[in-house]
């Protein structure tokens, strides 16, 4: 998955969850780029971190700047939480989960799970196969990453929804899409939020299926590498 062309600058401050102020390498301007992360982004936000911004010319936009990239302490990561689908789906697609998409299998996006509930894709095969992605940007240190980086009552409801699923004849995974270059594993952050990691082996014990995807990130995109099930020494991969 390819970028548009980025704008490197320097992050000022983050604030109201979905704002940052950045100052532009070029000309020092200082713009206002939309955040697009609802997290806490633990260890995401340095101060005067490099960062990199994409820019969008629609007038229908409320903001033309987009936050995409930051050089944290550790490595180069990437904050917009909606491009960790839009990873996943191209490494479906690309055979790097063959034990959830078998070649020529549909692939269907926003598919509904629950009453007012959806999930990021199904693979209409079999039984059918329901898949929840997940973000992973907080690299805890030794190439441990961590998810999720602050209380998350919502990640604990879609892992209580993906076993209904399970409940009713489907199958249903989990994918950690890790967009953090120096995340090298990852596990439910049980410091963080004990409920969370409670409900993800509950869930796991009960037959949800749970997956990393590693990728290359830099500035001109983010390409997915290798997959593999959580735990997993050997990781299937096509590079």
């Amino acid at each position: 998955m390819d970028f548009p062309p980025l704008i490197k600058g320097t992050l000022s401050r983050r604030y109201k969850r979905f704002l940052a102020d950045v100052v532009l390498a070029e000309g020092d301007e200082l713009v206002c780029a939309h955040c697009p992360n609802t997290g806490a982004m633990t260890g995401c936000q340095p101060a005067d971190a490099a960062v990199w911004l994409s820019f969008h010319s629609k007038p229908s936009r409320k903001l033309a700047w987009t936050w995409e990239l930051v050089q944290t302490k550790t490595g180069l990561a990437c904050i917009h939480a909606v491009m960790a689908n839009r990873v996943v789906g191209e490494a479906l697609r690309e055979g790097l989960f063959p034990d959830l998409m078998p070649s020529g299998a549909p692939l269907q996006s926003e598919v509904r799970l629950a009453d007012r509930a959806r999930v990021d894709f199904f693979v209409d095969s079999g039984s059918g196969v329901y898949i929840e992605v997940k973000s992973v940007t907080w690299h805890v240190g030794g190439g441990r990453g961590a998810f999720p980086d602050a209380v998350s009552t919502r990640a604990s409801k879609h892992l209580t929804e993906l076993v209904a699923a399970i409940h009713r004849g489907h199958r249903a995974a989990l994918v950690f899409c890790v967009m953090h270059e120096a995340i090298t594993s990852v596990a439910p952050a049980e410091q963080v939020d004990p409920t969370y990691a409670a409900h993800l082996a509950q869930a796991m014990a009960e037959g949800l299926e749970v997956y990393l995807l590693f990728n290359e990130i830099n500035q001109r995109g983010i390409y997915p590498l290798r997959a593999r099930t959580l735990g997993e020494k050997i990781s299937h991969s096509t590079h």
